[in-house]
């Protein structure tokens, strides 16, 4: 495998009198966890890398609290993709079905749109959720264009959120000697057209984003965000705003298991400390198993019983 030195960046940032926000990311390592983590096969791995970091992407300016959510629900064999960013860089998802696969493009390509097939792209933005502040989250739905994720992503915004961008997002993976499978570069961009960006501005990324290189291609020979952006904005200044650290990162643990397992019936908890003499459970986003022994599982009927 690639012997990552140097983590994962997303960089957002302004041009053309901020009439265009932009922002880039770099996120061979995020991708390559969740893809070990849910033992993916090659096409479900481009598929949720590709949603993980255009959930990074989307949720680039989340304030503290806030959490983006993405979801693709697909009739395609991957049975859905969720993902989660949060104001502080991190990014979670899973897949319903990591095991799919389907055969590879006439061109050799992984077929993504194939694997997630057609049906509903939804976005949804909550803010105080885990403070306990309750407010209604915006939610946000388009029909899924292509299936390919970042035209998914550019629709989205064109007809939900009215404003176009151009998306590039990819997931390069390869096999080594061995024949294990690896993530050697995943990234992307988007770039976001505001009111007010001239004629001038919007042919001349048009023109620049249709001349650029695939991101896997430039991540791959090294390139970071910034390089991303020069490339895709062509010989237009931008100015970086701010420049964040991304990693896939997930808030459950032991202690969230053993309080969820707390509140099942209380016969259904007998029935597991009989039957099975503990219990488990385990996280669809990162697929960790949290396992309760005997002693546990009596602990919680003993203090159910006290209360």
């Amino acid at each position: 495998m690639n012997d990552f030195k140097q983590s994962d960046l997303m960089i957002r940032a302004t041009a053309a009198d901020d009439t265009v926000r932009c922002m880039a990311a770099v996120t061979t390592r995020t991708v390559a966890e969740a893809v070990e983590r849910h033992q993916t096969s090659n096409t479900v791995a481009a598929a949720l890398g590709r949603t993980l970091t255009g959930t990074l992407l989307l949720g680039s300016s989340l304030k503290e609290f806030d959490r983006l959510t993405v979801q693709i629900a697909g009739d395609g064999d991957i049975g859905g993709i969720t993902t989660e960013a949060n104001a502080e860089g991190t990014v979670r998802g899973y897949v319903r079905n990591p095991a799919a696969d389907v055969p590879l493009k006439a061109n050799g390509k992984l077929d993504v749109s194939g694997i997630v097939g057609q049906g509903m792209f939804y976005v949804m933005r909550e803010s105080g959720y885990d403070m306990g502040l309750y407010r209604e989250p915006y939610r946000g739905s388009v029909p899924i264009t292509s299936g390919e994720i970042a035209e998914d992503f550019a629709y989205y915004l064109t007809q939900s959120e009215q404003i176009p961008s151009a998306v590039m997002l990819g997931v390069l993976m390869r096999a080594n000697d061995s024949g294990e499978r690896y993530v050697e570069a995943a990234g992307g961009l988007m770039i976001q057209l505001m009111p007010g960006a001239s004629d001038k501005t919007i042919r001349e990324i048009e023109e620049a984003v249709s001349r650029t290189p695939h991101t896997t291609s430039m991540i791959r020979e090294g390139a970071t965000p910034v390089d991303l952006l020069r490339t895709a904005l062509g010989g237009m200044e931008f100015e970086v705003m701010e420049e964040r650290a991304v990693r896939f990162a997930c808030p459950c643990s032991y202690e969230r298991a053993v309080s969820l397992i707390s509140s099942i019936d209380h016969a259904e908890l007998e029935s597991m400390l009989r039957e099975d003499a503990g219990a488990a459970m385990t996280c669809h986003f990162c697929n960790e198993t949290y396992r309760l022994n005997e002693s546990a599982l009596e602990n919680i009927l003993r203090e159910r019983l006290a209360a």
